[in-house]
């Protein structure tokens, strides 16, 4: 028994020990064990607290996006059917277990399989033809839906009524048509032309960006150019209330277009109108060098601009009559016109997907305002996520979706750890009379740029295989300009055109874009300034994606695992190897990597738009139209000949009465003639460019790995009939040689007595 005061001893265990050191009867246990215990239990509350309450929601979209990744990288269209059926019956067995500790993984599945059907019904509802060959003289006639104004031609949408072509018998609902400057017809006209059609541009690499997968989902089968006069006509039908709608935008577009350039001209017209397409080579580099480019497209960024200047506007109007700012919410009243203002903005851009996108997350913002609810919150940014997935599928593999919710993840978490109180200093500091110098704003419009900038870095390298290493300074000089001078002027010149009073504000718009012109120059000049990265694969910027996403959402420090998947992607991107060979699709080009380990370039045409993007996908400086990149390609008028790093020789073969000699000489033959059967060389042909347009080789041992735009199997609306038909593998080897004829009389020694 025990006596009073003094210490209880268990058995086997000295109860005077410290609470959580105590040791087992067998002696004490290992100092590691308790740091493993200690480790593991820290993890566990860390998981604890990723997995709380409304920790749920920003994951959603997440789920939702991986749905849609895994449609489009489908070989063949999925059956609606089963997918609608199989998304709803996980969504029915994600919400029996809401209650459940399974509810967290049933509906991140759900949402996968929600997505799936979702972008499976929207390619379905707008399925429509696609044109497979060149057409050369086709009879069209039909309604003007849409134009563009730019550099050196103009183009527009024709909604095709009529259309007639010889030996064809597509019948395609819109195409796309180049005209000469100055002669696109207005919208809403009814015109008859002829004109030459192309199939939407392949992708010129493998890798690259599928721009006919774009065009289908706009609803256009092919686009080309017009020959010849347009004609005006009478239309047989009417052009249905959409038409009519697209005429009065685009009248009014040009009422606006037609203000402007009575005062300004040049790029600075063109930058105020946003027509990106008519600005020229020089000043539309220097921007995406700089990292401006992002203010020559309608983005977040001018949405958000629009939306704020309003509603600061209308809010600082309604704070000066004392009865309406004591009495009512007037903050609710601004946001509702900050909400009309941008949905105005949004009809008058011509609300493509990038601009709704832009709305829809300016939309939730304001309408988290008018509700009473915290306004810059991972929430906000999921449900905006959502909904411009749940409308626009597609968007989803864009670089201007990627680009802009990266920059919003990375600057709503940089609020939420508290960006604002990151400068707030003490009033009797030194640093306070910084802060009335503006000094506060422009530290936190450095941390705003540096953040944004290195979240869509991955995204503007796999994309445009560039990154801005200078884009924080270009930032700083030039968006304090345009968010206080361009946007303002330009929405204050919008409301006094009616009246006549606009001109100064275009004037104050034109300086402010001058300024900003000039800032991308100087930063584009600067030595270093142009960031050239190889092309690489999809799954570092998977990786990428997956650490910026963990490092924006999670709260506690498993944030920073982010960080190195993010860091690991680096090295693994910058490590891929570039091919050995590129082929065009229609096989008039082929570069050739030489002992140099430069590209080489054979071509027979005059496509500068797939020579900058190869080499641009290479790093490689050098200008399209430069002649030192056919340094060691030999050409006569049957075909050209280069060789590869190791000697072996690569022709391009153009006539079939030079395919003989170089089936002999050539280790690969490239042409668009059918190839002899017994050519010894290794032969990409009509055949397999039809198949699988265009190819990339990179050397492996005698042959080559071969990855093709079109793979083998692939079966999608977008793809022109016949694309990925042939019975082609991922590989080219050489022939083996026919075996030697061997004498078959046996030796005399060999012979039985029989025989």
């Amino acid at each position: 028994m025990a006596e009073p005061g003094r210490p209880v001893r268990s058995q086997g265990t000295a109860g005077t020990w410290p609470a959580g050191r105590a040791a087992s009867a067998g002696g004490l246990a290992p100092a590691g064990l308790d740091l493993w215990t200690s480790l593991a239990e820290t993890l566990r509350a860390w998981l604890r607290a990723e997995a709380g309450a409304g920790r749920l929601l920003p994951w959603v979209p997440v789920a939702f996006g991986c749905g849609i990744a895994l449609y489009f990288s489908a070989d063949h269209e999925p059956v609606l059917w089963v997918v609608a059926t199989t998304a709803i019956a996980l969504l029915l067995g994600a919400a029996l277990l809401r209650r459940s500790r399974l509810f967290a993984p049933a509906i991140m599945i759900a949402a996968v399989a929600a997505s799936f059907a979702v972008a499976t019904w929207k390619t379905a509802r707008i399925a429509h033809p696609v044109l497979a060959r060149a057409l050369y003289s086709v009879s069209l006639s039909g309604f003007v839906e849409a134009r563009d104004i730019r550099e050196r031609t103009d183009r527009f949408v024709l909604r095709v009524t009529a259309m007639e072509a010889q030996r064809s018998d597509v019948r395609l609902e819109r195409v796309r048509l180049s005209v000469r400057k100055g002669t696109a017809p207005e919208v809403g006209s009814f015109v008859q032309l002829k004109a030459r059609l192309m199939p939407p541009l392949a992708p010129v690499r493998p890798g690259s960006y599928d721009f006919s997968r774009d065009m289908f989902f706009q609803g256009i089968g092919a686009s080309g150019f017009a020959m010849g006069a347009i004609t005006v006509a009478s239309p047989p039908e009417t052009g249905g209330l959409r038409l009519r709608y697209a005429a009065f935008m685009q009248g009014l577009r040009d009422a606006i277009d037609a203000r402007i350039r009575a005062t300004l001209d040049g790029d600075n017209r063109a930058i105020a109108t946003a027509l990106r397409d008519a600005i020229t080579t020089p000043v539309n580099d220097a921007m995406f060098i700089s990292g401006l480019g992002h203010v020559l497209s309608i983005s977040g960024y001018h949405m958000a601009v629009v939306a704020g200047v309003v509603f600061f506007a209308v809010r600082a109007l309604l704070a000066l009559i004392p009865g309406l700012a004591a009495g009512f919410a007037i903050k609710k009243w601004s946001a509702a016109a900050a909400l009309v203002a941008a949905a105005f903005y949004l009809l008058l851009s011509g609300a493509e997907v990038a601009t709704q996108r832009s709305f829809f997350m300016t939309a939730v913002v304001l309408i988290a305002v008018m509700v009473d609810r915290r306004a810059i919150t991972f929430r906000t940014l999921a449900v905006a996520a959502l909904i411009v997935l749940a409308v626009a599928p597609e968007a989803l593999v864009h670089p201007s979706f990627q680009m802009s919710f990266a920059a919003t993840l990375g600057l709503v978490a940089l609020v939420q750890i508290g960006m604002p109180n990151l400068f707030a200093f003490p009033d009797n500091s030194a640093t306070a009379r910084i802060a009335m110098w503006g000094g506060r704003e422009i530290a936190m419009l450095f941390m705003a740029s540096l953040i944004a900038g290195l979240a869509t870095t991955p995204y503007a390298a796999f994309h445009f295989h560039r990154v801005t290493p200078f884009g924080v300074l270009a930032n700083l000089g030039a968006m304090p300009v345009v968010s206080a001078l361009v946007m303002p002027a330009g929405l204050l010149g919008l409301l006094a055109a009616p009246f006549g009073l606009d001109s100064v504000f275009w004037w104050l718009m034109g300086i402010g874009i001058e300024w900003m012109v000039a800032v991308s120059r100087w930063v584009a000049a600067l030595p270093g300034a142009v960031g050239r990265i190889p092309a690489f694969g999809i799954a570092p910027l998977i990786a990428a994606s997956l650490g910026i996403i963990v490092l924006g959402l999670l709260r506690t420090p498993l944030r920073w695992s982010g960080a190195l998947v993010l860091l690991a992607a680096i090295p693994w991107g910058l490590s891929a190897r570039q091919p050995d060979i590129l082929i065009a699709g229609d096989g008039a080009s082929v570069a050739v990597r030489g002992r140099d380990g430069y590209l080489h370039l054979i071509r027979t045409n005059k496509d500068s738009f797939l020579l900058k993007e190869w080499l641009a996908a290479d790093a490689d400086p050098r200008d399209a139209g430069r002649a030192s990149l056919a340094d060691g390609v030999s050409c006569d008028e049957s075909g050209c000949v280069t060789p590869l790093a190791d000697g072996r020789l690569v022709a391009l073969a153009l006539r079939v009465d030079a395919l003989a000699d170089d089936c002999s000489r050539a280790a690969l033959v490239v042409t668009t003639r059918p190839a002899p059967p017994d050519c010894a060389a290794m032969v990409v042909d009509r055949q397999r460019l039809a198949s699988q347009s265009a190819l990339a080789l990179t050397q492996r041992g005698d042959g080559f790995v071969v990855q093709a735009v079109r793979a083998r199997g692939t079966s999608r609306p977008w793809l022109p009939a016949g694309a990925g038909e042939g019975d082609f593998d991922g590989s080219l080897a050489p022939k083996s040689t026919a075996p030697r004829i061997k004498d078959a009389t046996p030796a005399d020694t060999d012979l039985q007595a029989d025989d």
